[in-house]
């Protein structure tokens, strides 16, 4: 179902003719029979009773008519705020960025606002998961992009745009262990090991994967709150950091054994009940563009 199919219905219901219907709509006869028949299979239902040239709404349709107005309504109402955001007439956004999510979208986010919307309010804020979220319940930030699996489990919150991305132990170019065709945890552990905070669920991962020495409390012997921190340690020394691939795409991953099958997942989180900041449906719109070419990249 479709936002147009429910305007052919809209319009269908006004003129009372699939002929003058579709003059009015600027589409063929045939094309909006098909888009009528397409939502009437989609609802499982006929919408119109046809009789002879004109038509008329069956009790069914009546019904879907009714919300049909009303999302249509809606959908004009934001088009109409959206145009304003696009001019720069109206909009303030307060995001929040967890580590990772700070590393990889705060210089394209403001990039996009600076040329697309430049007369928007963006402001950035950075922290750890559960200041983020004390931030969204205290209605000081519209959204956050955090590691949802740091999030305990909540009614005060929704979750949109989850997204996952390969998390490695990586080191500098030229590191001691790159010598090897495959590096164990011992190995790692001669040298000093950089990392965020990880979650419940990755230090559960990590012991299965590797026994109870790879518990992050003890095998972790560099942490920070910030990605780039870590990384930039790694870089300049040789730490081995245990961090997305995409926060560091200079790094060269070790070739573990066994395997480690990591991944961070992030998601946009908004308080839950509360009327979305007009401004956020940007963020909506550009999120899963800059996710895909980072995942491409």
């Amino acid at each position: 179902m479709t936002l147009t199919q429910l305007k052919h219905l809209v319009a269908l219901a006004q003129w009372g003719s699939f002929a003058q219907t579709a003059k009015a709509v600027f589409l063929t006869q045939p094309a909006l029979t098909r888009s009528i028949q397409s939502l009437e299979d989609e609802l499982g239902g006929k919408l119109f009773d046809r009789m002879g040239r004109r038509i008329g709404l069956t009790p069914f349709g009546q019904e879907v008519l009714q919300r049909a107005r009303l999302l249509v309504s809606d959908a004009d109402a934001l088009k109409r705020l959206g145009a304003g955001l696009d001019q720069g007439l109206t909009g303030k956004l307060r995001m929040g960025l967890g580590s990772g999510p700070g590393l990889l979208f705060s210089g394209v986010m403001m990039s996009h606002m600076a040329t697309q919307h430049p007369r928007l309010q963006l402001s950035l804020s950075r922290g750890n998961t559960e200041t983020l979220l004390r931030a969204l319940k205290e209605q000081e930030l519209d959204a956050a992009v955090i590691d949802v699996r740091a999030m305990r489990p909540s009614s005060d919150f929704e979750v949109t745009h989850t997204f996952e991305m390969q998390g490695a132990f990586m080191v500098r170019a030229g590191h001691p262990l790159l010598k090897r065709k495959s590096v164990s945890l011992e190995d790692i552990k001669v040298f000093p090991i950089a990392s965020t905070p990880l979650s419940d669920e990755v230090a559960r991962m990590l012991m299965a994967t590797y026994g109870p020495q790879a518990n992050p409390d003890d095998l972790v012997t560099l942490r920070s709150d910030e990605t780039s921190h870590i990384v930039e340690v790694a870089r300049q020394s040789d730490a081995v950091v245990l961090s997305i691939v995409a926060a560091g795409p200079d790094l060269r991953i070790l070739n573990m054994k066994p395997e480690l099958k990591a991944t961070a997942k992030f998601g946009l989180v908004t308080l839950a009940k509360r009327q979305p900041a007009p401004a956020l449906r940007i963020v909506h719109e550009q999120l899963p563009v800059w996710i895909a070419a980072l995942q491409s990249a």
